[in-house]
């Protein structure tokens, strides 16, 4: 069977950092670009960034841009999201996804993904 799983979400203090994982297994990661989103309560699900299979491309949500860093590491078959000077609106279901044959906008803007995660929470609270 093929799965991602995300990992490393928690309650942290605005300002602090986390660092998510999403780790795949059934399936290798290389030939994927693979996206990180989120959904808030009472909100829609929204691209935060997306990285291409070779890591040579990548797309952040305006929201993030400077705060958030995408990066994959294929030998080990799992992407992260640094996620630095976290904010209460951050707050959100993060949820890993993969998919060929797109390019990082269109995963990111159209929320695409052949494959899902179930999601880890992140809260960012005082």
């Amino acid at each position: 069977q093929l799965h991602l799983v995300e990992s490393g979400g928690g309650l942290v203090q605005p300002g602090g950092s986390l660092r998510l994982s999403c780790a795949a297994s059934g399936f290798t990661l290389d030939a994927y670009a693979i996206g990180w989103f989120r959904q808030a309560p009472g909100k829609e699900r929204e691209g935060v960034s997306c990285i291409s299979s070779s890591s040579g491309s990548t797309n952040y949500a305006d929201s993030v841009k400077g705060r958030f860093t995408i990066s994959r590491d294929n030998a080990k078959n799992t992407v992260y999201l640094q996620m630095n000077s976290l904010k209460p609106e951050d707050t959100a279901i993060y949820y890993c996804a993969a998919r060929r044959f797109t390019t990082v906008q269109a995963m990111c803007v159209r929320r695409r993904g052949d494959y899902w995660g179930q999601g880890t929470q992140v809260t960012v609270s005082s």
